[in-house]
């Protein structure tokens, strides 16, 4: 069985740039809209057996008719294709109102050949799926869905969910045909997975299921959405586990990741993966300085940044730690004149105020108390009177504690 798996779409994700004239969308839809072409083409033309879409086909749950007519296109054409297409359900496309549709709910109601949304954990069946192949499904659980469910805090709520989901794909493993691949896909975020940020997901506010479900052996493919950094939790391994990750860089925090889907091709108890980088993605260029001398401001400014042959197309954004005094020497223009062949470009300005505790002629600062020394900081840090009040009321409580 070979079978593409992709995530993250995000197709409407138009946080920067200007409209195409012509098509008058975006042309960071249009971004998007390229790779997700890139990847439909990928699918017919090497004649998958399957396409796993692992969730968050928009930016929100209510998408401008436009916009999903643009993601109709690419999936009637893999539903023309012939080619079995399983849709699951991803925290940016379900409402938080129970009973809404979902943003991809007009493929179940108008019953389109080939495609399948997963809006509920599901076992698919061969018999159902057309294919020998099984497949378990789990979107996205809502902390709505979550504290709706039961009576019970959100830590007990998400501990019951997680030993039902469990308990629950457990179930379905057991009952599969062990001669017959087996693939779980699910949209949601897996304990000592990495975000583009480098931040790793550990238990906490929403739900996180846990690395030994997904690790299961008795699975042969894990298709995961909802992190965008591309990564293989179960590497060098069997199953793999794998976050395609988005299909376009969405912010700051991707600016070092490429990005890819994937193709495997799956036996039982063997599965071989392919990445598949995704080309021309739109570069996003991220540079950070700080000014330690008022001299040549715009041209230590402008060596921060790439040559500008290499910031033609590019979402470019550049930080600026200085001086306040320094302020008028930032000639914003000029370095946007340097930036023009970029796509768009931001200047951040954090200018810094440096301020000294001054004390009187008869005080030292060794003759000063802890409390008092925290009462002179709240003074000089600009901090609000009556906030600063409970600060220095709540820090005498937790010293006389001590």
């Amino acid at each position: 069985m070979k079978i593409l798996h992709f995530a993250d779409a995000h197709i409407d994700m138009a946080n920067y740039g200007r409209r195409d004239p012509e098509t008058g969308l975006p042309y960071r839809v249009q971004d998007f809209l390229k790779s997700l072409d890139a990847i439909v083409a990928a699918a017919i033309d090497e004649h998958v057996d399957l396409v796993l879409f692992a969730g968050d086909a928009y930016r929100d749950r209510s998408p401008a008719p436009t916009f999903q007519r643009e993601w109709g296109k690419r999936i009637i054409r893999l539903s023309k294709a012939g080619i079995r297409t399983l849709l699951l359900v991803g925290n940016h496309d379900i409402s938080p109102a129970l009973g809404r549709a979902n943003a991809i709910q007009e493929f179940e109601t108008l019953d389109i050949p080939n495609v399948t949304v997963l809006a509920r954990p599901i076992f698919l069946s061969p018999f159902e799926l057309g294919l020998p192949i099984q497949v378990i499904a789990l979107p996205w659980v809502s902390r709505a869905g979550l504290m709706a469910s039961m009576d019970a805090s959100m830590e007990e709520a998400i501990i019951t969910i997680e030993g039902h989901l469990t308990s629950l794909v457990n179930q379905w493993l057991e009952k599969a045909d062990p001669a017959l691949p087996m693939i779980l896909t699910a949209h949601a975020s897996i304990e000592g997975a990495k975000y583009s940020t480098e931040r790793t997901v550990m238990l906490g506010a929403d739900l996180v299921l846990p690395g030994s479900l997904v690790r299961d052996p008795r699975l042969d493919y894990v298709a995961l959405g909802h992190i965008h950094k591309s990564q293989d939790l179960n590497e060098n391994a069997h199953p793999p586990v794998i976050y395609t990750g988005s299909i376009e860089r969405v912010d700051f925090g991707e600016a070092g990741d490429e990005k890819f889907f994937v193709i495997a091709d799956i036996e039982k108890g063997k599965t071989i993966v392919q990445w598949r980088r995704l080309e021309n993605i739109r570069p996003f260029i991220d540079r950070r300085i700080t000014l330690e001398s008022p001299e040549n401001v715009t041209g230590v400014l402008t060596s921060a940044l790439p040559a500008a042959e290499e910031l033609a197309g590019a979402i470019v954004r550049l930080t600026v730690d200085y001086s306040r005094e320094w302020d008028d020497l930032i000639d914003e223009p000029a370095l946007r004149r340097y930036a023009e062949s970029a796509f768009e470009f931001h200047l951040v300005k954090r200018p810094q105020i440096v301020t000294r505790i001054r004390l009187s002629a008869d005080q030292a600062m060794t003759n000063l108390g802890p409390l008092e020394l925290l009462d002179q900081y709240w003074r000089t840090g600009n901090i609000d009177p009556g906030e600063a009040e409970i600060l220095q009321k709540l820090a005498g409580e937790i010293m006389a504690e001590e």
